[in-house]
């Protein structure tokens, strides 16, 4: 189901890794069924969309004027332009049809001080018919293929997402990859290591790709939910008590992670075997 709501809350959240800053929602839910996907635990189906874009760009535009006196740049979001991460709680490439999208991008594309950024695991062309001219970042999702078919069915490829990277660029789009989830299982490392020989050899224009990395946060009612819908396999992979902790996140979520100790010896296994094959690809933020 897709409806259309005005977006009451307006409130624009401090984030600092994937961007300097959340905009209120443009749309809250999501049409695809990630294993993972923390969306699901709050809005479990259909898709509203914000009504009132323009209350929402004119919010952003207001903060923009303020904000740009309190954050420093360069930093490691970007190295001149405020960020605004505009589809947190959505895949905005997926939904852009239900968007007027053109003209949040042209918001984005025609401000002096910002740039709109957002991640997503499905390669729209029709974004491809616009040149933002740097000013929106995609950040396309990756993990290994086998668990891609696993965990996000009916998703674009990894291979589709990879050959995409240079087409978006050609385009004027700022394209950065996201590793997220990042899932710990036997071979998990073989696995990385075949997506980061694919990423070489497949992507072309290797400058200023930059890649963000995530390792799996997941919840309880979230692996009872999957369990309740057949997703015995995801939750393998998904729900490992021997090897995970309690997690609050900083919005009061009860979650579970990769226990401190073990984690931090994977990321450093993830690291080693990332910049061993791509280390054009640096990483901004990992955790």
């Amino acid at each position: 189901m897709i409806e259309e709501v005005t977006r009451k809350s307006l409130k624009i959240r401090p984030s600092g890794r994937s961007s300097d800053f959340i905009s209120p929602s443009f749309g809250w839910g999501c049409l695809y069924n990630c294993s993972y996907c923390y969306m699901k635990r709050h809005k479990p189906k259909g898709l509203s969309i914000a009504k009132n874009i323009s209350q929402i760009l004119t919010e952003i535009n207001t903060h923009a004027v303020f904000a740009k006196h309190e954050i420093k740049k360069p930093n490691q979001t970007h190295p001149e332009y405020l960020t605004y991460d505009i589809s947190c709680n959505e895949d905005f490439a997926l939904h852009a049809k239900y968007h007027n999208w053109k003209e949040i991008f042209n918001f984005f594309k025609n401000h002096d001080d910002i740039l709109g950024t957002f991640a997503t695991k499905y390669v729209n062309p029709k974004l491809l018919e616009y040149n933002p001219k740097g000013k929106i970042r995609i950040r396309f999702s990756m993990m290994p293929e086998n668990k891609r078919k696993l965990h996000e069915p009916n998703t674009s490829t990894i291979m589709e997402r990879i050959k995409a990277v240079d087409k978006f660029k050609k385009s004027g789009y700022d394209v950065h990859l996201n590793f997220s989830p990042i899932i710990v299982y036997k071979g998990w490392l073989n696995d990385y290591e075949e997506l980061f020989t694919l990423i070489n050899n497949n992507i072309s224009n290797k400058i200023g790709i930059f890649a963000e990395c995530i390792f799996l946060t997941h919840n309880k009612d979230m692996h009872f939910n999957n369990i309740i819908d057949g997703r015995i396999k995801e939750e393998e992979d998904l729900w490992r008590p021997e090897m995970q902790e309690g997690k609050t996140s900083q919005y009061g979520g009860k979650n579970v992670r990769y226990r401190h100790k073990i984690k931090k010896e994977f990321i450093d296994a993830f690291i080693r075997e990332h910049d061993s094959t791509i280390p054009w690809n640096k990483i901004r933020y990992i955790f």
